[in-house]
C-alpha cells in the first residue's frame, strides 16, 4: 500500500498555508506602512508640488561635525522608519521558516535572466526603502536564492517604488520621473543580473542537495525555527544599523557641502554628490524633499539627477546589513555600479533638466 500521496497532500496542504500565512502579513503590514499612507500623501504631492521638508534641513545652515547632530539626525530617521523597518525584519524571518525552499528555488534560485526580472518585479509592491528591504534580502539569500534575484529584490523596492515614481512627478517635473524610471530599471534589472557574474554557477545536482537539506530543516518546529532566524536576524542587523545611521549623521555636512553658484552644476560636483548619495541614508521618498530644497538654494540639474539615481539605490548601513549574504566583489559592483549610474544620470541631467 503506497502512503507517499497522502503524506504529499499532507504537505501540499502545509506549504500552502504557510505561503498565505506569508502573504496575509505581508499585505497586512504593507496596506498599514505603506499603501494607505502613500494615498493620501500622493494626493498631497498632487495639490501643494511638495511631501514635506528636507531631513537634511536648510543647506545654507550645515555645520560642523557633531556627535549631536549626529544624533538628532539618527532620532529623525529612526522616527521615520522604524515601523517599516520592524516589519522588513518580520518579513526577512518569515521568508526563512514560511515559504518552502524548493519553491523559491524554482522560481528564483537560478542565474537566469527570468529569475532576475521575478525578483525585480516582486519587489514593487513593497515601496521600502535600501535599508527595510534589506532584511528580506537577507531572508532570500539564506533560502539560496540567487544573488541576481536578491538584489532585484533589494535595489527595486526604493528605486522603482511606483508611490515615490509619482510624487516626483508633482513635486519635482515628469523628467525626473523619466529619468529615475530608466536608471531604475537598468539598475534593479540589469546590474542585478550582471552580478550573477560574480559568482559561481549552481549545477543542478547542488540545487538538489539544497532542497533536501532544507526539506529536513523544515521539517522542525515552525516556532523554534522562527525565533532562531528572527533572533539571529535582530542581533546582527539592529547594532550595525544604528551605529552606521549615526556615522552617516554625523558625517553628513561633508557629504553635502554647501557649492558656490560656478560649481553648482559641474562634473566635478556631480562626481563628489554621486558618491555621496550612494553612502548616505534615508528614508522612502526622502531624496525628493532633499532635491527640491538643494535646487532650491542653487544646486544644478545635473547634481540633483545624481542624488536621484544614488539616494535611495543604497547606503552604507544598508550594504553593512546584506554584507554577510552577499559575495564582497558583488556589493562593491553593486556599488560602483549605482555611483555610475548616477554620474550618467547627473551628465544627462545638466541638459535636460
Amino acid at each position: 500500500m503506497n502512503h507517499s500521496l497522502p503524506s504529499q497532500t499532507s504537505r501540499s496542504k502545509k506549504t500552502f498555508v504557510y505561503i498565505l500565512i506569508f502573504l496575509l502579513i505581508a499585505i497586512a503590514g504593507l496596506a498599514y506602512l505603506k499603501w494607505i499612507p502613500y494615498y493620501s500623501k500622493s494626493i498631497l504631492a498632487i495639490t501643494s508640488h511638495s511631501i514635506g521638508d528636507s531631513i537634511l534641513g536648510d543647506p545654507s545652515e550645515s555645520g560642523s561635525f557633531s556627535w549631536q547632530g549626529a544624533w538628532s539626525y539618527a532620532l529623525i530617521y529612526f522616527n521615520s522608519v522604524w515601523k517599516a523597518a520592524v516589519l522588513g525584519i518580520l518579513l526577512g524571518s518569515l521568508v526563512q521558516v514560511l515559504l518552502p525552499a524548493n519553491w523559491l528555488l524554482r522560481v528564483l534560485g537560478k542565474t537566469s535572466f527570468g529569475s532576475t526580472a521575478i525578483g525585480g518585479l516582486s519587489s514593487l509592491p513593497g515601496m521600502m526603502c535600501t535599508c527595510c528591504a534589506a532584511p528580506v534580502a537577507v531572508g532570500l539569500r539564506k533560502k539560496n536564492v540567487s544573488v541576481g534575484a536578491s538584489l532585484a529584490f533589494w535595489l527595486g523596492n526604493p528605486t522603482l517604488n511606483p508611490a515615490t515614481l509619482i510624487f516626483m512627478t508633482f513635486v519635482l517635473s515628469w523628467k525626473f520621473t523619466l529619468l529615475r524610471l530608466v536608471f531604475g530599471v537598468i539598475l534593479t534589472f540589469g546590474v542585478s543580473y550582471l552580478a550573477n557574474r560574480f559568482v559561481p554557477a549552481v549545477k543542478q545536482v547542488d540545487i538538489d542537495k539544497i532542497m533536501e537539506k532544507a526539506e529536513e530543516v523544515e521539517a522542525g518546529s515552525f516556532i523554534s525555527r522562527w525565533m532562531k532566524s528572527l533572533g539571529r536576524m535582530t542581533l546582527y542587523i539592529l547594532p550595525a544599523y544604528i551605529l552606521s545611521v549615526l556615522l552617516m549623521g554625523a558625517v553628513r555636512v561633508w557629504l553635502f557641502p554647501h557649492v558656490s553658484e560656478a560649481s553648482a552644476n559641474t562634473i566635478f560636483t556631480i562626481i563628489i554628490f554621486a558618491i555621496a548619495g550612494m553612502l548616505f541614508v534615508i528614508p522612502t521618498a526622502a531624496e525628493i524633499p532633499i532635491i527640491q530644497t538643494f535646487m532650491s538654494f542653487g544646486l544644478g540639474g545635473g547634481p540633483a539627477a545624481a542624488l536621484l539615481i544614488t539616494l535611495p539605490s543604497i547606503s552604507l548601513p544598508s550594504l553593512l546589513l546584506v554584507a554577510k549574504s552577499f559575495p564582497t566583489k558583488v556589493l562593491f559592483f553593486v556599488a560602483g555600479s549605482v555611483v555610475l549610474l548616477g554620474i550618467l544620470c547627473g551628465v544627462i541631467g545638466m541638459y535636460i533638466l
